[in-house]
C-alpha cells in the first residue's frame, strides 16, 4: 500500500500548492473537497514562497558574480603585498633599510618570513600595516621602495578590500533571503498537510485505485516501499 510524504523541497511545495490552485473542479464541486478557509491560504502561501525563492536566486547569483571577481582581485593584492615584503626584506639585508624599522610595518625585527596572507582578513590587515609602515618610513626621510611602489600595493589592496566588503554585503543579503524561505516552510507545510488530509478524507470511500488517482490529481505525493508492488 503506498504511503504519502510531505514535500521535502521548496519546488515540490510549490508544485503541491499549484495542483490545487490550478484545478478548477475543486472550486465548483457540489460537495467541496477542501474547505474555503484552507483554499484561501493557498494563494498567499504560494506567492510568498515563490517570491522568496526568486529573491534568493537573484541574491545568490549576484553573490557568485562578486565572488568570481574577488578571486582574481585577491590574487593580485596578495602578489603585490607579498612581493613588497620580500623586497623590503632584501633591502634590510643589503643594509639599505634599518632592521629596527620593521615594527613600523607590523613585523617583528627578527621575522624573516612573509606573514600569513591566506585569507581576506589576513591580507587586508597585513596589507594596511605595510602601506602605513612604508608611508611613515618615507615621512622620516627614508627612500621609497620601488618595484613595486607602495602606491601600486595600496591600489590593489584598496580594490580588493572594496570588493571583499561588497561580497560580505551580498552574502548577508543572500543569508537573509534564505532565512526568509526557511521561515515560510513551516506554515506552507501546515497548509499542505491540511489540504491533503481533507482531500484524502473526501475520497476515502472510493476503491483504492480510484482514491489514489483522484488524490494524485490534487497534488498528493505517494511513495512505495522498496520491493513493494505498485498496485495503485
Amino acid at each position: 500500500m503506498p504511503y504519502r510524504r510531505l514535500p521535502k523541497t521548496d519546488a515540490t511545495r510549490l508544485k503541491a500548492l499549484t495542483a490545487v490552485l490550478d484545478n478548477k473542479d475543486i472550486y465548483t464541486v457540489r460537495n467541496r473537497v477542501v474547505d474555503w478557509s484552507v483554499l484561501n491560504r493557498c494563494r498567499p502561501a504560494y506567492d510568498k514562497l515563490f517570491t522568496a525563492l526568486e529573491q534568493y536566486k537573484i541574491r545568490l547569483t549576484a553573490q557568485k558574480r562578486v565572488s568570481k571577481k574577488l578571486c582574481i582581485l585577491q590574487h593580485n593584492a596578495t602578489m603585490y603585498v607579498s612581493h613588497f615584503i620580500q623586497v623590503l626584506y632584501l633591502a634590510i639585508e643589503r643594509g639599505e633599510i634599518k632592521r629596527e624599522l620593521k615594527p613600523l610595518y607590523g613585523i617583528d625585527e627578527n621575522e624573516t618570513s612573509v606573514p600569513p596572507l591566506k585569507n581576506a582578513e589576513q591580507l587586508i590587515s597585513v596589507g594596511k600595516q605595510i602601506v602605513e609602515g612604508e608611508k611613515n618610513r618615507i615621512k622620516r626621510g627614508g627612500l621609497p621602495i620601488y618595484n613595486p611602489t607602495i602606491g601600486k600595493v595600496a591600489t590593489h589592496l584598496e580594490i580588493f578590500a572594496e570588493a571583499y566588503k561588497e561580497q560580505q554585503i551580498k552574502m548577508e543579503m543572500t543569508d537573509k533571503a534564505l532565512a526568509n524561505i526557511q521561515a515560510l516552510r513551516a506554515d506552507t507545510d501546515e497548509i499542505i498537510l491540511d489540504l491533503w488530509n481533507q482531500i484524502e478524507a473526501y475520497y476515502a470511500s472510493l476503491p483504492p485505485e480510484e482514491r489514489f488517482n483522484a488524490c494524485r490529481k490534487l497534488g498528493i505525493i505517494y511513495y512505495y516501499r522498496r520491493h513493494e508492488p505498485h498496485d495503485y
